[in-house]
């Protein structure tokens, strides 16, 4: 028999699971649209020409779009590979939680709607997005492919002629490739909320959630800023050997490509800050509110300075190593390209 207080705790920490399993899987989920964005346009405006050339030998923008549909097939391939090794997981992780014999013993069970919500319409979403963006980004004039021009070019008015030579190369570079400051925001976001929010449900939360959201926000933080920053440095190759060719020194390259991106960085784990510790209030307030004994939640500093701190070494780390690139990016190399 279960007593009352054992009911309310249980369905607190089901709670506290199921916030952590929103933040987490929320933040995957956005970044992984906005990469299948970045990629499926990436791969379009480097294959314009045969893209065209198709085009013009009658293949239908469908019969194209279609073939971005693989997408989904990779989609299935991580989110099955996920569940699988969850389901193999949760016998333990059962364990651990239930150390104190706090809560009833629950023995794994396999619920097919997990699988069809978590693996399959995931999958077909993906495969559905893609065909559908492919589509949009194919709506272009058949000429325009084969020439190579862009739909839409924009023209920005130089209103800061006056400005440094390395000040202007950083908004040229940003200008170019918004769509990676939001890599570069999500990835300090995530850094920042899920490391807080770790450190800050240690009296809400047993600690092998609080590891898990670690080692989901750092992997996660690490995949989209490495992407990002590399993608960064690849698409400036031509500006960078031209920079190295009339003398400008390593430092200069590295401060022009990559400079601008850090403030942008700090944003997001501002933003990512505030949005941990409002997360956590509401949770604290709404789901632990009936429970005797639970401290009233206030900001974690210490969480906060460890957070900080280990991201700025972190971001700064990430930014090192892909600036060592810029160093082996000579002029003769893109020439021969």
């Amino acid at each position: 028999m279960v007593d009352e207080m054992s009911k309310v705790m249980f369905d607190a920490q089901l709670m506290t699971s199921k916030v952590v399993c929103g933040v987490s899987g929320g933040c995957m989920l956005v970044t992984s649209i906005v990469l299948l964005c970045f990629y499926i346009k990436n791969y379009i405006d480097n294959h314009r020409k045969e893209l065209g050339i198709l085009k013009a030998l009658g293949f239908s923008d469908f019969r194209l779009a279609k073939g971005f549909s693989v997408f989904g097939f990779n989609v299935f391939i991580g989110t099955a590979a996920g569940f699988l090794s969850a389901f193999c997981l949760m016998p333990k992780f059962y364990t651990v939680q239930n150390a104190d014999h706090l809560f009833p013993d629950i023995d794994v069970c396999f619920h097919l709607s997990i699988p069809i919500y978590l693996v399959l319409l995931p999958s077909v979403f993906f495969s559905a997005a893609s065909v559908l963006y492919s589509l949009l980004k194919l709506k272009v004039p058949v000429i325009n492919l084969i020439k190579g021009k862009q739909s839409r070019v924009k023209h920005y008015k130089n209103k800061n002629a006056d400005l440094p030579f390395i000040d202007e190369m950083k908004r040229g570079v940003i200008r170019q490739r918004i769509s990676l400051i939001i890599f570069i925001f999500l990835s300090a976001f995530s850094y920042s909320s899920t490391m807080q929010m770790s450190f800050s449900m240690k009296e809400y939360a047993d600690i092998m959630m609080s590891v898990l959201m670690v080692a989901i926000g750092i992997l996660f933080s690490c995949i989209t800023l490495f992407l990002a920053v590399s993608s960064v440095v690849k698409f400036n190759c031509v500006n960078i050997s031209l920079m190295n060719a009339f003398g400008y020194k390593y430092r200069s390259c590295s401060n022009a490509v990559l400079g601008g991106y850090r403030p942008f960085a700090y944003i997001g784990f501002a933003v990512g800050t505030g949005y941990q510790y409002g997360l956590l209030k509401l949770m604290v307030n709404v789901v632990f509110g009936n429970v005797a004994d639970i401290a009233e939640f206030s900001f974690n500093f210490k969480a906060f300075v460890i957070a900080i701190v280990t991201f700025v070494i972190f971001y700064e780390a990430v930014m090192l190593f892909c600036s060592e690139k810029i160093k082996h990016i000579s002029l003769k190399k893109i020439m021969t390209d």
